[in-house]
């Protein structure tokens, strides 16, 4: 399994494999004290971790999360990251996942959000526990062949499993698995402390940005719109959606230029300008992240 430089552990030879777009990446890892990965340029996936055992550490940015038994950590792309068995933990034994996430999922994990980009639902009923190994369990088997009549309750007996999901019908049952997850462990743990009603003044700056995505907004104007100081509407914002204004307003870019490659014939570049980004190189690199092809090859119906 190659390890690229930035996958290299702190002090451990061990790494996950962080996939292009696209595809999906199920494993499940016994580590013991001195295992960690740390990617300085984050990764183009997300990923997905339920500590099974033991206890891990993970943390995006200056955030981080502690990861116990029942813990679903999630850590999204585009920031850098490190995750390891914690200090004083004999050993974190876990499941995990690297694959593009359903846009619908971001909304069930926003109250748990700890930074932009780091989500821990912790305290995950011990009832579920169960039903949330078999989903994975499936996700690595539908992996290696749902079309070979393996049981779905067949669980893989050697340590470290890792499985890529190749072909359409094993990435889709992958992610549907996975969506079975989220939805059970957002869904039915605890109620977070700041799942209370959306803030007006944060609705108010998140329909400014769905009417006019390709508007030149910044922090500072979203917050004066809404007659805050930048650094409070930053706070309140990622508080309350678990995601920081500049990305909230970058998925609504991609999300309208998506559409304009959809129904119109304007030129790549033109549609970036119409979006809200100002160099067709840029958009089409974060593109190309987003929905896993360039924008000409969305257009043309290459779509994953």
């Amino acid at each position: 399994m190659p390890v690229h430089a930035e996958d290299l552990p702190v002090t451990a030879a061990a790494a996950d494999p962080s996939p292009p777009p696209g595809l999906v990446v199920t494993g499940r890892y016994d580590q013991r004290p001195g295992y960690g990965v740390n990617r300085p340029r984050g990764s183009d996936s997300w990923l997905f971790t339920f500590t099974l055992d033991g206890c891990g550490l993970l943390r995006q940015g200056a955030a981080r999360a502690r990861a116990g038994t029942g813990d679903l950590v999630v850590l999204a792309p585009g920031t850098g990251h490190h995750y390891a068995v914690a200090p004083g933990a004999g050993s974190w034994r876990f499941w995990w996942t690297h694959c593009q996430a359903r846009p619908s999922w971001t909304a069930w994990l926003a109250p748990y959000a700890v930074s932009d980009g780091l989500y821990a639902v912790t305290s995950v009923p011990g009832a579920l526990h169960g039903r949330i190994e078999a989903a994975f369990g499936r996700m690595l088997t539908d992996a290696r062949g749902p079309a070979e009549g393996i049981p779905a309750e067949a669980t893989p007996r050697e340590p470290d499993p890792v499985a890529v999901a190749h072909g359409s019908l094993a990435r889709e049952l992958a992610l549907c698995a996975l969506e079975e997850i989220v939805l059970l462990a957002a869904g039915v743990a605890r109620t977070p402390l700041h799942a209370a009603d959306t803030d007006t003044r944060v609705r108010r700056a998140e329909e400014l940005i769905a009417a006019g995505p390709g508007a030149p907004h910044t922090v500072r104007s979203l917050a004066e719109s809404v007659a805050l100081s930048p650094s409070r509407f930053a706070h309140l914002f990622t508080l309350r959606t678990g995601r920081s204004p500049m990305r909230a307003l970058r998925e609504a870019r991609l999300r309208h230029a998506a559409r304009l490659l959809e129904a119109t014939d304007l030129t790549v570049e033109r549609v970036a300008a119409a979006s809200g980004f100002s160099s067709p190189f840029h958009f089409s690199r974060v593109f190309r992240e987003r929905y896993g092809v360039p924008p000409g090859a969305y257009r043309a119906g290459e779509r994953p």
